[in-house]
């Protein structure tokens, strides 16, 4: 009897030691609207509640902040970092394939090692999201796959996605899914979209139906934030931006 006491204690102590994260993990709030602030800080309006910035930035003060990690590609500006990392580049006859629309590298998720690599280097930015006070993640270009060329597939994409909310969470951080229409990112643990331009392309519905209100919606163009906020305008955050996301840009809600 003594040996199931101890036994059991060890479990309990062992379930209090792995839960904290996944308990610590705050949902993406409802009801309020979302600044988008990628190119630059600026002050935020009393009612907007989620902000999201660059993983560089310093979080709002007094609202619920999102991290940017762009984790299936690579930032425009970081090519040094990841030229020390070449083996984790996606590559054709020994040239990096490119988001020729943003000047940023595909990372390579052909195999379990380099997924897992990959994993590890964006666990220690997820980290420091945590550590400078944010509340959730939103890892960007979940469908890279789209323009590998035929090299990286939907499968190894999700595989890898898995791996990344599995980090977020563990720091204490809801974890978001950025791009790919029509997949149910719940499957893999994400809590909440940030889904650009649903309304220019007809795709609010599609995260709707697997994350509820937890839909970010940001718009580029007039007409479609018009669009968005007639038909989501109740129920989401929507926000118009910039293209640049400048500090100084475009920045209208519904």
């Amino acid at each position: 009897m003594r040996r199931v006491m101890v036994l059991s204690a060890v479990l309990w102590l062992a379930l209090g030691v792995l839960s904290p994260a996944a308990a610590a993990v705050s949902p993406l709030p409802v009801g309020t609207d979302v600044d988008y602030q990628l190119g630059g800080n600026r002050a935020v309006p009393r009612h907007v509640g989620i902000v999201v910035r660059d993983r560089s930035a310093k979080p709002a003060r007094g609202r619920y902040n999102v991290c940017y990690v762009n984790g299936f590609q690579t930032q425009a500006e970081e090519k040094a970092f990841w030229r020390d990392h070449w083996s984790l580049v996606l590559k054709r006859d020994g040239k990096p394939v490119a988001d020729e629309a943003w000047g940023e590298w595909l990372l390579d998720l052909r195999t379990a090692s380099r997924r897992e690599r990959l994993a590890t280097i964006m666990g220690r930015w997820v980290t420091g999201c945590a550590h400078h006070g944010f509340d959730a993640v939103e890892f960007d270009n979940l469908d890279s796959f789209t323009r590998s060329d035929g090299l990286l597939t939907r499968r190894q994409a999700i595989a890898y996605a898995r791996l990344l909310v599995k980090r977020a969470h563990a720091a204490g951080l809801a974890a978001g899914q950025k791009n790919l229409a029509g997949f149910d990112g719940t499957r893999v643990g994400y809590d909440f979209a940030v889904a650009e331009e649903c309304g220019r392309w007809r795709e609010c519905s599609s995260y709707v139906a697997h994350y509820g209100r937890r839909v970010l919606a940001i718009e580029y163009r007039r007409k479609d934030f018009r669009w968005t906020c007639r038909h989501y305008g109740g129920r989401l955050p929507v926000v118009l931006r910039d293209l640049d996301l400048s500090p100084t840009g475009v920045r209208r809600w519904c």
